[in-house]
């Protein structure tokens, strides 16, 4: 049985120029697929991505209270020193988060491998290979593309480290750019189209084979 499978590649303008052959111990996953590894992988990527800065203010942090609201006793009321208290409407917050949290994860490099995989494998489908990707930066550019592919109505991440394919993606809602080598399994699993060109594709098998 071959070890690789066949992938159209595509001209801009939309028609086929030839075929690529890549590895299935990249883009055929399917034996050891691991749908965990995968959960994994997009648990640590929102993690990371977490900015951790929610913050409520403490007794001390809180205006005003620096006068004991009534006397001791005689009002009949409970004792109270300070309107910052946390018994108080507009108190401090006693356990609340302090602007400092990290929640930042990590997902050892060979299960990480394998998400990265598992999560190409269910892609490769929907996988489209261009020839080349010649842009001059202009929305419309991109569009024009995305015409001739007939993926205007997909959400599509494109694979290119080309900055003028960047800047013409970038008031594209539907399409995320990514390099090669920063594509995670999130971008994989939440899109509908991968689209890359054939050098591209290449340098991303090498880097996981």
């Amino acid at each position: 049985m071959a070890n690789t499978i066949n992938l159209k590649v595509y001209k801009q303008d939309g028609s086929e120029a030839s075929t690529i052959a890549v590895s299935k111990d990249v883009f055929g996953f399917e034996a050891d697929a691991s749908s965990s590894a995968m959960y994994n992988a997009v648990l640590v990527y929102r993690s990371n991505t977490r900015q951790g800065t929610a913050k409520t203010k403490k007794r001390h942090e809180v205006s005003g209270g620096g006068k004991k609201p009534w006397r001791q006793k005689g009002t009949g009321r409970a004792r109270a020193g300070s309107i910052r208290s946390p018994l108080w409407v507009g108190g401090g917050t006693v356990f609340g988060p302090a602007g400092v949290q990290n929640f930042k994860i990590k997902q050892n490099k060979k299960e990480h491998l394998i998400a990265l995989k598992s999560a190409l494998t269910l892609l490769v489908k929907d996988i489209v290979v261009l020839d080349s990707l010649k842009v001059e930066g202009k929305t419309k550019d991109i569009v024009k593309v995305l015409t001739a592919l007939k993926l205007n109505d997909n959400k599509v991440l494109l694979v290119s480290e080309d900055d003028k394919v960047l800047q013409g993606t970038s008031n594209i809602p539907s399409v995320l750019n990514r390099s090669y080598n920063n594509v995670s399994v999130y971008d994989l699993l939440n899109t509908e189209k991968l689209v890359i060109t054939k050098e591209d594709l290449k340098k991303l098998e090498e880097e996981l084979d």
